[in-house]
């Protein structure tokens, strides 16, 4: 689990019910996103999701590239349970020590 300063938030705009329907099953997609990222050899990895304010927000354990949002961009857009074309682009916030 990732600690401290080291904690990092990837940040996906959406509609609210695509955020709870992500949500519902935060641990699977968790599981699968880390496969997708271990599978082609990435070193960032998520270690759980949560919902605000009309998106969902991924903790990693570094900084995001944006190859690395595109991955999960992609994951979140392709579940069969939401509506893609409400997706945004993800950003990256990286946490200060007081977070």
């Amino acid at each position: 689990m990732t600690k401290g300063l080291s904690r990092k938030k990837v940040i996906i705009p959406m509609n609210t019910n695509n955020a709870k329907r992500v949500i519902a099953q935060f641990n699977m997609h968790i599981t699968n996103i880390n496969n997708l990222l271990k599978g082609i050899k990435l070193e960032i990895s998520a270690d759980y999701i949560h919902f605000n304010n009309k998106r969902i927000v991924i903790i990693t354990n570094k900084v995001a590239t944006s190859s690395d949002l595109n991955i999960v961009k992609k994951y979140i857009k392709e579940l069969n349970n939401v509506n893609s074309n409400d997706i945004m682009s993800p950003s990256v916030m990286v946490l200060s020590s007081k977070d």
